[in-house]
């Protein structure tokens, strides 16, 4: 089943069966998934916690009115959006039902495009509260810094846990972000080597004149300082593990040197008489395949199977994506703390994102947009940012300035129709509207 919520379905509750008939027609209409009842009574078992939809019911029928109902279905779980039908002498009947937790009210008679409109928020509303949940729920179940569930990542911790405990070189291959040291890091903390160090080198950002020097010492006293040279990335390894990042970068001449090292286990520091034996595992790791490298003439193809005992591959994101909303739960949780913030939110633009968006960053560009949602910063993808959890009061300012928007969509700008269709007089119509900066004209048809 997908992490998102997607198959949700409409539950219309009606006395009347000619007009259980024809609302379920506009939803069917509308490529909304409907399903008829007749009384409360034959709905309410259908209704569980888990629940994907919305309910739209009647107020006035026999046995449980629809205002009764909608206390039995929130009495199993409150954000189930319910949808109460009302004629015009329950109106005020309907407003307090809102207050008390309705998601929204239709007055007989109402326009199908109405009914539409109302279905669609509450799904929405109701796919939003459930992914919540689910990614709430995804940050606790996290009992590894590699986070997903999907078979690729399962296979890739099993493993790192068994080559971990067989002491061999491991050359590990997977896109920028996707979490290559990380893995080097695993593989080392898991091992008997957790006891020494992982010293670890970035092949790309070692200037070539002193490449030879950082990685493999040196006995010559420097003449600036009066000091011996250095020890060397591959001697500080001894005993533990060293971690060659992007060694597809590293110069011809290092490589031919490395090579000695690899096969040997020895190193022999620049102005030293005579090699040292030096113990360690080396993991290297790459964003290309090595072998295109191999066959371009720029790495040495003994060197890469002396590297390449075992080769563990790092799925990317768009390989795994149902590991995106768990791994977004954690950063976005993670963020949350370090700010002192919580109750965040994703809202539909992030939910949409993380669904459509390819991530060529992979994780690092992953949790960089979490990061980003939490601090309230702009995106690379135009998002509005998610807001901590907001007042009631302004839940439902920003509740009504959607129906309002949605209305004066509907009705192309038109300020008499938006009346007829929102059923309040023009006064009030006008004072929301400059209440929420909302212009008809942006809304008329040209």
């Amino acid at each position: 089943m997908s992490f998102f919520t997607e198959q949700q379905t409409i539950f219309f509750v009606d006395d009347d069966a000619q007009l259980r008939a024809a609302n379920i027609q506009s939803l069917d209409l509308a490529g909304l998934t409907a399903e008829a009842f007749a009384d409360a009574g034959s709905v309410l078992p259908r209704i569980t916690a888990d629940f994907s939809g919305a309910v739209v019911t009647d107020i006035r029928m026999p046995g449980m009115d629809g205002l009764q109902l909608r206390a039995a279905i929130h009495a199993i779980d409150p954000d189930i959006p319910v949808i109460l039908i009302t004629g015009h002498a329950d109106v005020t009947m309907a407003v307090r039902a809102l207050q008390d937790g309705a998601f929204d009210f239709l007055a007989k008679p109402f326009a199908a495009d109405h009914l539409v409109s109302a279905a669609r928020r509450a799904l929405a509303h109701r796919a939003l509260v459930l992914d919540n949940r689910r990614l709430v729920a995804a940050v606790a179940e996290i009992d590894s810094p590699l986070i997903g569930e999907s078979p690729a990542m399962t296979r890739l911790r099993e493993t790192i846990t068994q080559l971990a405990q067989a002491d061999i070189d491991v050359l590990i291959e997977g896109e920028t972000g996707t979490g290559k040291e990380l893995v080097a890091h695993m593989l080392h903390r898991q091992s008997r080597r957790n006891v020494a160090a992982l010293v670890a080198v970035n092949c790309a950002a070692l200037p070539q004149d002193l490449a030879e020097t950082e990685l493999f010492g040196s006995e010559v006293i420097n003449r600036a300082t009066g000091k011996l040279g250095n020890a060397g990335r591959i001697r500080s390894a001894h005993r533990g593990t060293l971690f060659l990042d992007e060694i597809d970068t590293m110069h011809a001449s290092v490589q031919a040197k490395l090579l000695r090292v690899i096969e040997e286990r020895e190193v022999q520091p620049l102005g030293a008489s005579a090699p040292e034996p030096v113990d360690l595992r080396v993991v290297a790791a790459t964003k290309i395949d090595l072998m295109d490298a191999v066959r371009a003439g720029n790495f040495r193809e003994d060197l890469y199977y002396r590297l390449h005992v075992v080769k563990l591959r790092i799925p990317s994101l768009r390989e795994r994506r149902s590991d995106i909303p768990q791994t977004f739960a954690y950063f976005l949780d993670e963020a949350a703390a370090k700010m002192g913030l919580k109750g965040f939110r994703i809202d539909d633009s992030v939910r949409r994102h993380l669904v459509e968006h390819d991530w060529p960053g992979n994780v690092r560009e992953l949790k960089n947009f979490a990061y980003s949602v939490v601090l309230d910063l702009p995106s690379d993808a135009g998002l509005a940012p998610v807001q901590p959890d907001a007042t009631l009061a302004e839940r439902v300012a920003r509740f009504e300035a959607t129906i309002i928007r949605d209305t004066m969509t509907a009705a192309g700008g038109d300020i008499a129709k938006a009346m007829a269709m929102l059923g309040v007089p023009r006064k009030t119509l006008y004072d929301k509207l400059s209440r929420h900066a909302i212009a008809p004209k942006d809304y008329r048809r040209r």
